[in-house]
């Protein structure tokens, strides 16, 4: 039998770990939905789905396959003092099993038969949004843990509908802002439908609204394949793939948009996906997020 591979190696919360992630071999592409729209889109078929709103993304991109990457007790070591509920933001949910998996991992519940309260020592409320109307609706009936992750229908690029609802949202927790952000393989529908300024803003907007933010960006072969998609189909370009000025490295891009422009800091890379995605954590310095609590609040 071969030997076990090695032990990840220990994970230090402030410890910049570059280069970003090496790139695995290329595997088959795909993305997960981000928010231009509030209207339900239906996709009977995977090519077309130009917002990522794919009926059935967790067959070809598993949820355990993020996960695995991040080491155990990663809530512990990002908030050691905090004694109140930990809030979290899934951006571009899709129908939720990477939701329920990232919950499950963050709060030790590895064992998928068990409902038992978390092993991690920390509550967190998880609040995931999409702008597919069905696909929240499947993640709201499957969802076994509703108590604790919520679903909601919205468009995250609609400034007029997300701020009274996520301030609404935090309002009942007496807070402003949450600890800890998702965005999995989001950014490229954003960028491709609202153009450099409008992945610009949305980042931005992240970084303003958590103090921790775990990011999936897709590379940039992935715009490419979806825009071939769309011209198989017969449909039309994104509006902005051809004047992106945005390109190239995602990963390094995005991170330095987070680093240079949103006041934030690249903690860690967590390692790449087998289909070529990095999952890259960054935390806010402070600086863009007036009034936030204490992590040990």
């Amino acid at each position: 039998m071969p030997p076990p591979p090695p032990p990840p190696e220990p994970f230090f919360p402030g410890t910049f770990l570059r280069p970003l992630c090496p790139r695995p071999a290329l595997a088959r592409e795909g993305g997960k939905m981000a928010a231009p729209s509030s209207a339900p889109l239906p996709c009977p078929e995977p090519g077309a789905a130009p917002y990522g709103n794919f009926p059935n993304y967790s067959r070809f991109h598993p949820p355990e396959a993020r996960v695995s990457l991040l080491p155990d007790g990663l809530l512990r070591r990002l908030f050691p003092a905090a004694a109140r509920p930990l809030l979290g933001l899934d951006v571009g949910c899709n129908s939720g099993e990477l939701s329920v998996a990232l919950y499950r991992h963050l709060l030790g519940l590895q064992d998928k038969s068990s409902l038992e309260q978390p092993a991690a020592g920390k509550d967190l409320h998880l609040l995931c949004c999409d702008i597919d109307a069905a696909l929240i609706e499947r993640a709201r009936q499957s969802s076994p843990f509703p108590a604790s992750i919520s679903f909601a229908n919205l468009d995250i690029m609609d400034s007029a509908s997300r701020e009274p609802f996520l301030s609404s949202y935090l309002g009942r927790f007496g807070r402003s802002t949450f600890d800890i952000g998702f965005c999995m393989s989001v950014t490229m529908w954003i960028h491709l439908h609202h153009g450099d300024s409008g992945l610009r803003e949305f980042l931005a907007f992240l970084s303003s609204l958590c103090e921790y933010l775990l990011i999936e960006p897709q590379p940039w072969k992935c715009y490419r394949a979806a825009a071939r998609r769309l011209r198989k189909l017969g449909r039309n370009d994104f509006d902005h793939f051809r004047s992106l000025a945005i390109n190239g490295d995602m990963a390094e891009r995005i991170t330095q948009i987070l680093t240079k422009d949103c006041a934030m800091e690249l903690v860690c890379c967590f390692g790449s996906t087998s289909w070529d995605r990095s999952l890259l954590l960054f935390k806010s310095n402070g600086s863009n997020q007036e009034g936030r609590e204490p992590s040990g609040s």
